[in-house]
């Protein structure tokens, strides 16, 4: 009598490489990102004035959450249902533009409705995105 083999448990699928590819995409795209948000960071804290190991720090500092953030919402945004993806986007722009312009010596007020709009105009714009390429 013959039985079939005992199946062993498997509890994540490989991932192809075009999954590979995109993880690869977002990862370099959130580096890329951060580093721009770090040195224009960096370069509003310093106000013309000189460099300083301060500054320096900073920008790398914000350069990394950033990316993190960046990083994490391209990895697990898309488990999300599409309005909380888009949603959880604009908060991000927003609140990254919103802090940008608070270093300009703005008042906490205009720094708000900057972020405020900013964030409304790419939530917007994700979710058009995510609502037109759904699965």
């Amino acid at each position: 009598m013959a039985h079939a083999a005992p199946r062993t448990i498997q509890w994540h699928r490989p991932m192809t490489s075009a999954e590979h590819d995109l993880h690869r995409g977002a990862l370099i795209r959130a580096l890329l990102l951060g580093l721009a948000y770090g040195l224009w960071t960096a370069m509003m804290k310093r106000d013309t004035g000189p460099v300083t190991v301060g500054n320096v720090f900073y920008g790398i500092l914000c350069g990394v959450l950033f990316a993190a953030v960046m990083y994490g919402l391209a990895r697990f945004g898309p488990l999300l249902m599409r309005e909380l993806h888009a949603t959880a986007y604009g908060v991000f722009a927003g609140i990254a533009v919103g802090y940008l312009h608070s270093l300009t010596n703005q008042s906490i007020l205009r720094s708000t409705v900057v972020g405020l709009f900013t964030g409304i105009g790419v939530g917007i714009a994700a979710f058009y995105r995510y609502y037109t390429r759904e699965d």
